[in-house]
């Protein structure tokens, strides 16, 4: 496995030549892709020219956000998938062989079995068209009662749900996008993680929280780094993922407000380090592998 910078997780919004030195000069090996910003670079400049930046970092590519209106209506939802093969195809070429998208907990116009079927079919249908190019779709849900309000209709929130989800669609083009904080408090263990196995493990998101903090009282604010909240034990889900042999990226996904006040290059320092900490903790070498099993 290794470690990736997601500006999107920590709201990090600069150049592209300045997410890379952010990225590089914090010890990350890798960072996600705007996909259709950059397939927008790569129609007007070509791709050498929109690549060049990310080919001479050495950077690889973590992952890129699903960039489907899935939830959307019938014409939206069509539109975006006609245009997804050719996205891919860009993904492909670049080397990123992950994509993810996040399922909402509540809906107002499909109650929970109806909603289920709708689900099924559009994550199958699009982790089809990403297939074809070697990309499999992690699918991550949200935990807190508190990201259903509002709605009508309750929809998957445990991640036992969202493991059933996975297997009615019995794709091996998809998988789950963990973030151990949802998984943590949608009542995940480390025993789901051994019996997905590696290949069913698309990406990996390291937060923590405090340790009074349930599904029932959790708002996204209570995002903290890794090691500061002492309820979710990053390190052993690390180890674990490594036993496993998982080789994805590894990102660090804290609420804004637990870095609020502090420069760009600060953030990206203190994600860098909260990554690190657990890293060494978990006995991992700079490849991401056990240290005590491959040597350093």
């Amino acid at each position: 496995m290794f470690k990736n910078f997601s500006s999107e997780a920590l709201e990090v919004s600069v150049r592209d030549s300045e997410i890379i030195e952010l990225a590089l000069s914090h010890g990350f090996k890798a960072l996600d892709l705007d996909l259709a910003d950059f397939a927008e670079q790569v129609a007007t400049q070509g791709m050498a020219k929109a690549s060049r930046l990310i080919v001479s970092s050495r950077l690889k590519i973590g992952s890129f956000r699903l960039p489907v209106r899935w939830e959307e209506d019938e014409a939206e939802y069509k539109a975006d998938l006609e245009r997804l093969p050719e996205l891919a195809k860009i993904a492909e070429q670049m080397g990123c062989t992950r994509a993810t998208t996040t399922i909402e907990a509540g809906s107002d116009r499909r109650p929970y079995h109806e909603n289920f079927e709708y689900h099924r079919r559009r994550l199958a249908e699009m982790a089809g068209v990403l297939g074809a190019h070697k990309i499999r779709l992690g699918v991550g849900f949200l935990a807190p009662i508190s990201c259903r309000a509002g709605h009508a209709f309750q929809f998957l929130q445990k991640f036992d749900e969202l493991l059933l989800l996975l297997r009615v669609i019995g794709s091996n083009d998809i998988g789950v996008a963990l973030d151990v904080w949802h998984w943590h408090l949608g009542g995940g263990t480390l025993d789901h993680l051994r019996s997905l196995g590696a290949d069913k493990i698309v990406t990996v998101s390291l937060a923590d929280a405090d340790s009074e903090i349930t599904a029932e009282n959790a708002t996204l604010a209570g995002r903290k780094l890794p090691g500061d909240g002492g309820a979710i034990d990053s390190t052993a889900v690390l180890t674990t993922l490594a036993e496993l042999n998982y080789d994805g990226p590894v990102s660090v996904a804290p609420d804004k407000s637990q870095l609020a006040g502090l420069s760009r290059d600060k953030i990206v320092k203190n994600t860098g380090a909260a990554l690190d900490r657990v890293w060494k903790a978990a006995g991992l070498n700079v490849a991401g592998r056990l240290a005590t099993v491959s040597g350093r």
